[in-house]
């Protein structure tokens, strides 16, 4: 039976709003992101729960019962509850400064497999920290809302004297958004709250360093960085471990790792290294962290540099890593992602409201009291009428409208006259008491004049911000390190160095061969109608240089090519490179720090030095085009790193010796070069020869000081020699 008739057409857009959208805006406002007091709800509720059971003065209880009993606020699983207690306790290691001083098993924020115990085995109370989180909160100095089940109420915020959302590590993910607060030194941002509070245009760098983590660890510090973060909310840095060669047992100890990572997963990645090849240094790594703290300890082989160890660990390990800043923070219900200048201002402004709040609480407070002190006055100059009144009223409902009438007094200010005690009515108590009238007018006037002026309330601010520091301030736990001093680390530290020959063949394959292995082996393989065409020496660290006949020149790292034997055909580089059908790689040469030339001579007679600099690129590219000019068929390129005589020769057997000192260097590598052999009859170059390759019995004869020139037709005695070595190629 078809139930097809049941289905009703719905629009996209609108049943996302009505049904998805409530579900999003409950987790980006009730659940995963912070509020200007640096808490999400849960660990408001968690804590304010502690508070009202008396944890912030008693003795521990067990974390169970303060589960239970937070089930009144939150009505999640105990687990929950339990997990966000965890990561607020002094034993997780978790934040700069606890809420939750603990007792048992909590487990660590650094490592993945230790699991905290059962709540029915460890025990908590509030830090004395949460004196400055709860302070004055029953002074009216936040708003309050109902619980879920409206049965008891709970604060909307927590009063915290100090910017504790920028003080403790926060993160949460919710839909559509995210935030990832990093913490910073309790001292640091008093200092510069206060220092905000004085000028608004402070330069916050001048006061607030760098992030300090709770793991420690050294956080590498880079100026731009630092200042996005700050003026923005977002961006990254690095933070990575430190640690200490212990010579005696030739072995690194780890001690403190950054705060994004745990012990179990760095020890994974070195481990893989290992397995892989990569890492040959090391011999064993395991986990000795005990009581006193982390430690993970790394066996070396003997000989080995530490530094450079680690610094290898730093580029392939999570042992250094990099913390992405998302201040994004909950501003009256709206997610505002803010830079900490921009949050230390709605901080400001939050724990302003705050202080008027509770001002307005205590000229309440004092006002009513002064109230019942001006009635007391009145009775002061008749006691006994007082008693009178209330000996001769039959009725206990009539005291109250007697007294009233009596001495000219509202029913509050009877009722307390009605309820003093029998010994208190002397005249000495009721003094005593209405000399206290005089102080109370004092402190109202002083609380008003507080309430209607904010430089007053700020001045409130900075000597609390400074009174926290003395009790609470610490010492920075994350070491910075400006990146300077930071050797940069890249795939080349694993790849091992070691001296070699390149061989190119005619048809286009290339043997990258260890001269340990050529030595033990020296017989070339190549096939039947293949031959070498050169050769270089270099080594496996040097970018390799192949030139094409189709002027492009593509560039590799030498240890990106397999090793072979001499007997093995070697790589066949249309393949290796991508190149195209009919093109051939015509030259290499091989460079560590593109300095020297590249030299290019063409048929029509000229010659190019370009600048090997012409060829290094900042992205690492693997072919370039118009690597030389294509004007004229080439007769030869070279590679050298200074100056030299070379042998021109033309068609119509003129030599030519000159130096290349008289060809200007050119960065454009197409340049076509100048002219260094003059044509004559239509004469074209033919060859260009080393010293070495063309013996010449009398190299003055042929040599020219300025090029260009025509050259000297050759001698008797040289003929012979020329056409041989001509014949040779």
């Amino acid at each position: 039976m078809s139930t097809h008739k049941n289905l009703v057409e719905q629009d996209i857009v609108s049943t996302l709003e009505n049904n998805y959208m409530p579900y999003a805006m409950s987790v980006i406002v009730s659940r995963a992101i912070p509020e200007i007091d640096g808490f999400k709800p849960s660990h408001r509720k968690l804590l304010y729960t502690m508070y009202k059971m008396g944890l912030l003065t008693g003795s521990k209880t067990k974390s169970s019962n303060i589960v239970g009993q937070t089930m009144k606020l939150n009505p999640h699983g105990d687990m929950a509850i339990y997990e966000t207690m965890v990561r607020l306790t002094r034993g997780n290691n978790a934040l700069l400064h606890p809420f939750v001083d603990s007792k048992g098993n909590f487990g660590k924020q650094y490592s993945r497999d230790m699991k905290f115990a059962a709540p029915r085995y460890t025990e908590a109370k509030l830090d004395k920290l949460c004196e400055e989180i709860f302070k004055d909160i029953d002074k009216n100095t936040v708003e309050f809302m109902d619980n879920y089940d409206g049965t008891m109420k709970e604060p909307v915020l927590l009063p915290t004297t100090y910017p504790n959302i920028l003080v403790n590590a926060n993160q949460g993910i919710a839909v559509g958004m995210a935030s990832n607060i990093c913490s910073f030194n309790l001292q640091e941002i008093c200092e510069a709250t206060s220092a905000l509070i004085d000028d608004a245009e402070s330069v916050l760098e001048d006061y607030l360093r760098a992030p300090d983590f709770s793991s420690g660890g050294q956080l590498i510090y880079s100026e731009k960085e630092i200042r996005d973060i700050y003026a923005n909310g977002r961006g990254s840095f690095k933070v990575r471990a430190k640690y200490k060669y212990d010579k005696e047992n030739n072995c690194i100890e780890i001690l403190e790792i950054p705060y994004t990572t745990t012990v179990e997963a760095i020890m994974d990645q070195i481990i893989d290294l290992i397995k892989a090849g990569k890492i040959k240094e090391i011999t064993d790594v395991r986990d000795e962290t005990d009581l006193s703290g982390l430690k993970l300890t790394v066996d070396i082989r003997k000989n080995t540099d530490p530094d450079a160890l680690m610094n290898k660990l730093y580029k392939f390990t999570p042992l250094q890593d990099s913390f992405n800043c998302n201040f994004n923070i909950l501003i009256n219900g709206k997610p505002r992602v803010m830079g900490i200048r921009t949050i230390l201002n709605e901080w400001l402004a939050f724990r302003v409201d705050c202080i008027k709040r509770q001002t307005l609480f205590d000229i309440g407070r004092k006002s009513d009291k002064l109230h019942l002190l001006m009635g007391l006055k009145k009775i002061l100059m008749d006691i006994d009428k007082a008693i009178a009144i209330i000996r001769g009223t039959e009725q206990e409902a009539l005291v109250i409208p007697n007294l009233m009438s009596g001495f000219q007094i509202d029913d509050i200010q009877a009722e307390y006259i009605a309820e003093i005690r029998l010994r208190n009515l002397n005249k000495e108590y009721i003094l005593n008491r209405v000399g206290e009238a005089d102080n109370l007018v004092k402190e109202i006037a002083e609380l008003k004049d507080i309430y209607g002026n904010e430089s007053k309330i700020k001045k409130i601010i900075q000597k609390q911000l400074k009174d926290i520091t003395k009790k609470f301030g610490q010492p920075r736990r994350t070491e910075i390190i400006h990146e300077e001093h930071v050797e940069e680390i890249t795939t080349e530290h694993l790849v091992e160095d070691y001296n070699l020959k390149i061989f190119l063949t005619e048809q286009n394959y290339l043997k990258k061969i260890a001269l340990v292995s050529l030595r033990a082996n020296p017989e070339h393989k190549l096939k039947d109608d293949d031959a070498i065409v050169q050769e270089i020496d270099t080594h496996n660290k040097a970018d390799l240089l192949l030139f094409s006949n189709k002027f492009n020149v593509y560039k590799t790292k030498i240890y990106d090519v397999p090793d072979c034997k001499a007997s093995s055909l070697g790589e066949y580089l249309t393949n290796l490179l991508g190149l195209e059908n009919d093109e051939k790689i015509i030259y290499v040469t091989a460079t560590d720090n593109y300095e020297g030339y590249m030299l290019f001579f063409y048929e029509n007679g000229k010659g190019a030095k370009i600048e090997m600099s012409s060829y290094a690129t900042k992205t690492n590219r693997k072919k370039l085009a118009n690597a030389y000019c294509d004007g004229s068929p080439l007769v030869r390129m070279m590679f050298m790193t200074e100056d030299m005589d070379l042998i021109a020769t033309s068609s119509i057997k003129k030599v030519l010796v000159f130096n290349t000192e008289g060809i200007n260097p050119k960065s454009t590598r197409a340049s076509q070069g100048v002219q260094v052999l003059t044509s004559k009859k239509g004469s074209t170059l033919i060859h260009i020869k080393t010293l070495e390759e063309m013996q010449l019995s009398d190299l003055d004869y042929y040599r020219t000081k300025n090029i260009p020139a025509i050259g000297c037709y050759m001698k008797e005695e040289d003929k012979a020699d020329i056409q041989l070595s001509l014949d040779l190629e």
